[in-house]
């Protein structure tokens, strides 16, 4: 009997050292954590989660296949993600290749080089208009004999309807670039293309107790500019305060600027977008040489009135880089009305979210489930699960346009503001560099990040986190980067 027992103690001992590697390659990948322990793990312990609500949701590029959620099928208020679907929707029912115009027209007749009626500047959504275009459209108008225009000078904002804010704006947005109004007649400052704006400089007067100089683009007399700043010593306060009076174009600087300190800069939505286009447009007139003796006015552009000169924006597959990298409200909110136009004859945001709502079920999204209260995410009110923001990323990745999708994901740690984006100072390690392509998005309270990572090992996953209920939204996007590295790192 001993024997015996000896003999199956060295028949055990025989076979696990001829399947010890076998064994030991089970035991380390007990050792090693999944990706889902380890965000198990990061949801347990990081203290900024509680009380918030998190919903993360981890897909298969591949296959689809959900491998990681967390409360993914809960609704969610998604900030800028919800830009995701708007950038998806306007590619798909618009295409790439949609280009917004401005017409100019005229009701009368030019009888040696004067216009004898009314010239008509009507928009149709472009929101990448510069005072430089105005420029070039008064040079077409001076090219054709028009050397003075005995009428009124009009703007045409009619393409789209005239409910200038979305529904849930507050009311604290209205000065900003990112609350601006939204207009069928608009104009932008520079090529970030913030329509509806104004970009204010201030730099440091040239001694102690000087105002600061200040500096408005586009150079124009449409804002007026109140300026109580004051220069100080090298050691001084930075401190400047911008604010534009309701219902008007006044900006009131306060506060000091220290001496050699760099400028400041800050964008501001003006009051009137449309008002603000026409007259850069009467600006770039009076600049060519051309006489308006009429007014300035906004009115419909009658039906039979006479195309002069049409002007095209750049293409939408080029919009979406400043659209998205920089995550821009303005053009969001406009391409929901632009569809809304094209599709339902009606450029207001409820045609246009119908539209959205109809084109959203084509990629498997599940429409019962979200609450859409606009294009660009600002609204409170706006409620997506993360589980449909990772369907929405997968589905795209089958569609022609996908590249032009893609390529305006903010790309993680690039410093060029128009590849890296809003992701550009986050996940910049070296070893990172071109593997997550992501949008960001942040309202009070809430954190979110949804797109692309490629993995150590060679895949390329989907995720979306969704935070809401923070107290904090700077230590959301380092819960975020800690999460994607994670997934990055398998």
């Amino acid at each position: 009997m001993f024997k015996r027992v000896k003999l199956y103690v060295l028949l055990i001992f025989i076979l696990s050292v001829a399947f010890l590697p076998n064994l030991q390659h089970v035991f380390a990948n007990i050792e090693k954590p999944t990706f889902t322990q380890s965000l198990n793990q990061i949801l347990m312990e990081e203290p900024d989660l509680k009380g918030a609500i998190v919903g993360i949701s981890i897909r298969s590029a591949d296959t689809g296949e959900i491998l990681y959620d967390h409360l993914g099928d809960i609704r969610l208020r998604p900030a800028s993600n919800l830009k995701l679907l708007t950038a998806a929707v306007a590619l798909s029912v618009l295409g790439e290749n949609y280009r917004f115009t401005t017409e100019v027209l005229t009701d009368g007749l030019v009888k040696k080089n004067t216009l004898e009626g009314n010239l008509f500047l009507k928009g149709k959504g472009d929101p990448t208009l510069l005072k430089a275009d105005f420029e070039k459209i008064a040079l077409e108008i001076k090219k054709s004999g028009i050397k003075k225009i005995n009428g009124n000078l009009i703007g045409d904002d009619t393409w789209y309807d005239d409910v200038r804010y979305s529904t849930d704006l507050a009311w604290s947005d209205e000065q900003t670039y990112y609350g601006a109004q939204i207009s069928a007649l608009t104009a932008s400052p520079t090529t970030d293309y913030d329509s509806g704006s104004v970009m204010v400089e201030i730099e440091p007067g040239a001694g102690k107790g000087d105002q600061a100089e200040v500096n408005v683009t586009p150079n124009t007399d449409f804002v007026k500019i109140i300026n109580h700043t004051k220069t100080v010593p090298e050691d001084g306060k930075k401190e400047i305060v911008i604010e534009r009076e309701h219902a008007k174009n006044t900006i009131i600087i306060d506060g000091t600027l220290p001496i050699k300190s760099k400028s400041e800069k800050e964008w501001i939505g003006v009051w009137d977008a449309t008002r603000y286009a026409l007259s850069l447009f009467k600006q770039a007139l009076a600049d060519q040489g051309i006489q308006v003796t009429g007014k300035m006015k906004t009115a419909k552009t009658p039906d039979e009135s006479l195309l002069l000169h049409s002007h095209e924006s750049i293409p939408l597959s080029e919009l979406l880089i400043p659209f998205m990298k920089l995550s821009n409200n303005g053009h969001a909110e406009t391409l929901v009305k632009e569809m809304g136009k094209v599709v339902k004859g009606e450029g207001s945001w409820e045609k246009g979210l119908e539209v959205m709502e109809t084109e959203l079920t084509k990629f498997g999204i599940v429409t019962d489930t979200l609450s859409l209260r606009d294009g660009s995410g600002i609204s409170q009110a706006n409620l997506v699960p993360a589980n449909q923001i990772s369907q929405l990323l997968y589905a795209v990745r089958n569609q022609t346009w996908f590249p032009s999708f893609l390529n305006s994901l903010p790309f993680a740690g690039e410093p060029n503001k128009m590849i890296g984006g809003s992701l550009r100072n986050r996940m910049k390690d070296p070893s990172m560099k071109g593997k997550i392509k992501a949008k960001t998005g942040t309202i009070t309270s809430v954190s979110s990040l949804s797109g692309y990572v490629e993995t150590k090992s060679g895949q390329t996953l989907i995720f979306s986190i969704v935070l809401n209920n923070l107290l904090d939204e700077k230590k959301g996007k380092r819960i975020e980067d800690k999460i994607v590295t994670t997934l990055a790192n398998q």
